[in-house]
């Protein structure tokens, strides 16, 4: 058993100052365990949200000695060995009290994706797909929504460009739809207008954070930036549509195995 300190962000959106608290760690134990026993010891009014305690729900986001991470999935001993532990709220959202941000940004641009839309089936009723195009796609449904993602994006972050560009998971959710084989709805637009995909300067700090090691920026990000250059300044496409106008929007052909 070991006392360590910790330096807790203690406020709301009006302000707010960091509280320094002691506490006995004994082995085994995560940032979690060690926020719930100084809740538990010292400060009942501690505001933190989690859920699952397992690195499944993503909802213990916070930033532990200026990194974001989850609480539940950040072992005390791969902390320093001396030295304050400092815990604070996500930067990139509105604090709502101590270490609960306001993540209602995340919902408002998920209903600006268009949903899945599939294409017919095939004459005899079942849906045909190459295997390898599936798995594309399955890296993406990992995700957690936790937004650590999103709180380290400088775009977000250091720029408040939120209007402008959706951020991380919301440019992953549109390529688990832009590049899912049976998905027929044009999106392309839509991310480099609304969803500022161009905004995105592809540094991967989203992809270092992220607890489910998805590969965000080289398979996702970069491919729906690569769509959009295709689509709307490849010079050859831009002299086409002089000539012959605009073409009709992208709808992705079916796939048939022999």
């Amino acid at each position: 058993m070991a006392k360590r300190t910790f330096k807790i962000w203690r406020g709301n959106a009006e302000g707010g100052e960091f509280v320094t608290y002691e506490t006995d760690i004994t082995e085994g134990m995560v940032v979690l365990d060690a926020i719930h026993q100084i809740q538990s010891e010292s400060a009942n009014d501690l505001a933190v949200r989690w859920n699952c305690k397992a690195g499944k729900c993503g909802s213990c986001s916070m930033e532990i000695n200026g990194k974001p991470k989850l609480s539940c999935m950040t072992r005390m001993n791969s902390m320093p060995a001396t030295g304050e532990i400092v815990i604070q709220p996500m930067k990139a959202f509105p604090v709502v009290k101590d270490l609960v941000c306001d993540v209602s940004y995340n919902y408002e641009r998920n209903k600006m994706i268009p949903p899945f839309s599939p294409r017919p089936r095939e004459a005899d009723g079942t849906h045909r797909m190459v295997q390898d195009d599936v798995d594309r796609i399955q890296e993406f449904r990992k995700c957690l929504e936790c937004f650590l993602c999103m709180d380290v994006c400088h775009v977000h972050r250091d720029h408040g460009k939120q209007k402008e560009f959706s951020g991380p998971r919301w440019m992953i959710r549109l390529a688990s739809l832009e590049m899912h084989p049976l998905d027929i709805v044009d999106r392309i637009p839509l991310i480099k207008k609304e969803h500022g995909s161009g905004y995105c300067n592809i540094t991967r700090c989203c992809t270092e954070v992220c607890p489910e090691h998805i590969n965000i920026t080289d398979n996702g990000i970069i491919p729906l930036k690569e769509r959009v250059v295709d689509r709307f300044y490849d010079p050859i496409a831009m002299l086409m549509r002089k000539v012959f106008g605009p073409r009709k929007p992208h709808k992705k052909l079916p796939v048939i195995n022999d």
